[in-house]
């Protein structure tokens, strides 16, 4: 699958989402490298890490509250998902499985993903690279409305790749991420053209 791509005149607003709920997390690394690399390509990028907004334990939906009624916190949230052209997941494997807290981020909300592609950096400690969570995500992102792309990018042995502040040991690294990025904001700037002209339904 060719991944090349001109960049777009006009930066793509890409959402990276994380939701390590841990003390001693190392994944927070995997997100300064995406959001330096991302950047690095023109585009504006925010973070939305599950331990800041801390939501809690999923009772509501967002668009289960009446207009005006919904936390000041979701609020904020459905206002900058709705500009995204694009998601950017960063996932660990606990037990095969994804982390609870970014379960719990992703299902506040539905409708404000639909049409927007995402994409997958998982991570482990070990040398599957959280793969595994990866393929579980896949499955989670489409039936949210927002389709992964078919690329994933795992990090194994995270706490030797990367340094604390997302910096690449391996110089490797951000040219393999380039490749995959290349594929994200290809779909990313496609479906941004694509909802400016209307979506189904």
């Amino acid at each position: 699958m060719s991944t090349e791509s001109a960049s777009p005149v006009v930066p793509l607003k890409i959402v990276v989402l994380f939701g390590s709920m841990r003390r001693d997390r190392v994944g927070i690394r995997a997100v300064r490298f995406a959001e330096r690399e991302l950047r690095r390509l023109g585009h504006d990028v925010a973070v939305v890490d599950a331990r800041d907004v801390d939501l809690p334990v999923l009772d509501r939906m967002y668009k289960e509250y009446s207009p005006g009624d919904a936390p000041a916190v979701l609020e904020r949230l459905a206002t900058l998902y709705r500009a995204a052209d694009g998601f950017l997941v960063v996932t660990g494997e606990y037990n095969h499985g994804l982390q609870p807290g970014l379960k719990n981020l992703l299902d506040h909300f539905l409708e404000e993903y639909f049409f927007r592609p995402s994409a997958i950096v998982s991570y482990s400690s070990g040398g599957f690279g959280g793969v595994r969570a990866a393929v579980h995500l896949q499955a989670v992102l489409c039936e949210l409305g927002m389709p992964s792309i078919s690329s994933t990018f795992p990090i194994s042995r995270i706490g030797d790749t990367l340094d604390e502040d997302g910096s690449a040991r391996d110089e490797r690294l951000p040219r393999r991420f380039g490749r995959f990025a290349g594929e994200f904001l290809w779909y990313a700037e496609a479906l941004r053209e694509a909802r400016r002209r209307g979506t189904p339904g």
